[in-house]
């Protein structure tokens, strides 16, 4: 297995690890602690979260980007990350009594305290797994991250049995993180700088002060919509929203969240190695696509089935919403990895500027609420997506050369293998229709057959995902045939 191939695989069974472990979680801590209980948990996670966008300071994009990596450029880095990180430990600390006097809550401000802990421990594993990611070894992060989401769940649970309440959920908190630091720290090479240094360290705060602003927009945009329509409408439409565009959070969480990680070290590794950065860039899209693309229409398709069986009857309103976000979101996934790209190329400032210029857009399209309701923001969503694609490839074109029609050739298979394999769900759902009668059967039957119908277009097409597919299936043939000499032995 090539190393692209096995960081794959190794973030895809992380991720899924992690899915399936919060589910457990929420199911079991659920019952253990009340609805105030774990709001004031989230209350206070929410608060920590604005702060990490800060905290990370782009130090690890920093180790992944750099053409050449020094043990001066680490011991710099984990100078930076160790002097913000604390910062912020300290603004968390400080500041939680006026946030658990700002929500009327005395246990925001005890949860905040506890997991100020956490910023005063992650530096001393950051830079370690930053190494790991641009290496891309990702057996050491699996094995944290496992290790740390595992013993976080235990002590949440039997810290909630043992009546701790929302401190439990603090507790496991940071237990994950000592874990997850542990880990990495026992696996980094024995060579690896161990001290903090500033010789360097003004590259690294110019490229984080870019990164960080593309963290913060980032966070602007996804939640703008929630802030405008509860003000404009009312606090029901958030919810349907929220609703819509959880269909296609469903794509985020099984594949994006897994894959995205690895983008970065892929295409700075292709530039240190003097490859071909424009084919490694058409060749991610036509990948990207291929799954993405299916997956997005076929969530268009059976809209209704899919948010019927989620969410339940009382939330239908949300399906000429989610099928508006799939058009945006089919608009936006060939151009999904620029800023990627543009960091592994040393632009990190170009990246911070389509961030900005892509928040416009979706602020602007927001106006489309005042006058059209939900349906406004839906297509202003997708006229903003259609924005941030013209720039997204303005800057393709300008800094690597990669022209529409070039695009267009990567995206073609892609398209094909869209269209073959969404052809059983349209025949079924013409046919049969959606409703209350029958919107499992719908879901069931178009999900398989558009699985079955996907494997068999790839294959038909010559896609590219058809050679992972194929290699991953030999690769289970030989791993089930007795080794040679077995039979003798």
């Amino acid at each position: 297995m090539t190393p692209i191939r096995l960081s794959l695989f190794l973030s895809l069974a992380d991720n899924y690890a992690g899915v399936a472990l919060g589910l457990i979680s929420t199911l079991i801590i659920s019952r253990l602690l009340t609805p105030e209980e774990i709001g004031i948990f989230g209350v206070a996670a929410v608060l920590a979260s604005l702060a990490s966008m800060f905290r990370d300071f782009g130090v690890g994009e920093y180790l992944i980007q750099a053409k050449e990596l020094t043990a001066e450029k680490i011991r710099a880095c984990f100078a930076i990350n160790l002097i913000v990180s604390w910062l912020m430990a300290a603004l968390l600390f400080f500041t939680s009594n006026l946030a658990g006097e700002f929500f009327r809550q005395p246990g925001v401000a005890v949860v905040v305290k506890i997991q100020s802990i956490n910023f005063l421990l992650i530096p001393f594993g950051a830079v370690a797994m930053a190494y790991f990611r641009r290496e891309l070894n990702y057996r050491p992060i699996m094995i944290a991250n496992v290790i740390g989401n595992t013993m976080s769940f235990a002590v949440s649970t039997v810290s909630a049995l043992q009546g701790f309440g929302y401190v439990s959920l603090a507790f496991g908190s940071v237990t994950g993180v000592v874990c997850t630091v542990a880990v990495s720290l026992a696996l980094r090479p024995k060579d690896f700088p161990r001290w903090p240094s500033f010789t360097g360290a003004m590259d690294v705060v110019h490229f984080g002060k870019h990164a960080t602003g593309i963290y913060l927009l980032n966070h602007v945009g996804k939640y703008s919509p929630d802030v405008v329509i509860g003000r404009v409408i009312d606090v029901t439409s958030v919810a349907i929203f929220s609703r819509a565009n959880g269909l296609l959070e469903v794509f985020n969480r099984a594949f994006l969240q897994a894959v995205m990680p690895m983008c970065l070290p892929y295409f700075s590794k292709a530039i240190r190695s003097g490859d071909d950065i424009r084919f490694a860039y058409l060749k991610s899209v036509t990948l990207l696509t291929g799954i993405g693309w299916p997956f997005i229409l076929l969530v268009c398709v059976i809209a209704f089935s899919a948010i019927r069986m989620l969410y339940g009857p009382q939330w239908t309103a949300s399906v000429p919403i989610a099928r508006i976000l799939c058009v945006a979101a089919l608009i936006e996934l060939p151009y999904i990895l620029v800023s990627e790209l543009m960091i592994a190329n040393g632009r990190v400032d170009l990246s911070h500027r389509l961030q900005l210029y892509i928040l416009c857009m979706r602020l602007g399209s927001l106006v489309g609420v005042f006058h059209f309701g939900l349906t406004g923001v839906g297509w202003g969503w997708a006229l903003a997506a259609l924005g941030a694609a013209a720039a997204g490839h303005r800057l393709l074109h300008c800094e690597i050369g990669i022209r529409l029609s070039d695009l267009a050739r990567a995206t073609l298979p892609s398209a094909a293998v869209t269209a073959l394999a969404l052809a059983p769900a349209l025949i079924i759902v013409t046919v049969a229709g959606q409703n209350e009668d029958n919107y499992l059967a719908v879901f069931g039957s178009c999900s398989a057959a558009t699985g079955v119908s996907w494997l068999l277009a790839v294959r038909l097409c010559k896609h590219p995902c058809w050679t992972e597919v194929s290699s991953l299936l030999s690769r289970r043939a030989k791993g089930k045939q007795p080794p040679t000499g077995a039979a003798s032995s």
